[in-house]
């Protein structure tokens, strides 16, 4: 199996997760508020994160760099709160799907101006004609997938 298939079968079982961790995260979100749910969760996840990285030694890289990370690399942390907290409060109002439907075509639209413009130190990658009719596929998608 190739690499290139071996990172796109990962990358479609993260966005299984996603759909599956919003329905939970918006579950919990029911019971305990928005906000604390988000907190609940991004806890949970340091302690699997810290778990997986030095008791299982899953870790690759070399956490004792972190101070020559850009600034603004930092920002991961506080947009993951941003993304669970907007999960968490959109799918009881809109639905899994829905929700999940306008997640990924905003990611999709923001994926290609990072891609183009090689932004955050990504290598730059041109937007096509054939990507622009891709978007407006995926665009027509979405909406037929928000009527109701």
């Amino acid at each position: 199996m190739s690499l290139n298939l071996l990172a796109l079968l990962l990358a479609a079982l993260a966005g299984s997760t996603m759909a599956i961790q919003g329905a939970l995260n918006a579950a919990l979100g029911k019971v305990v508020g928005l906000l604390e749910a988000t907190l609940i969760v991004m806890s949970i996840g340091l302690i699997t994160a810290l778990l997986t990285l030095y008791p299982l030694g899953l870790g690759k890289g070399n956490i004792t760099k972190l101070t020559e990370a850009p600034w603004y690399t930092f920002l991961g942390g506080v947009l993951i709160v941003l993304i669970t907290y907007g999960v968490v409060a959109s799918i009881p109002r809109v639905g899994v799907a829905n929700a999940t439907t306008a997640i990924v075509a905003a990611q999709v639209t923001t994926a290609f101006i990072i891609d183009h413009w090689g932004l955050f130190g990504m290598q730059a990658i041109p937007f096509s004609w054939w990507k622009a009719l891709g978007l407006a596929l995926l665009a027509a998608g979405t909406r037929i997938m928000l009527i109701r």
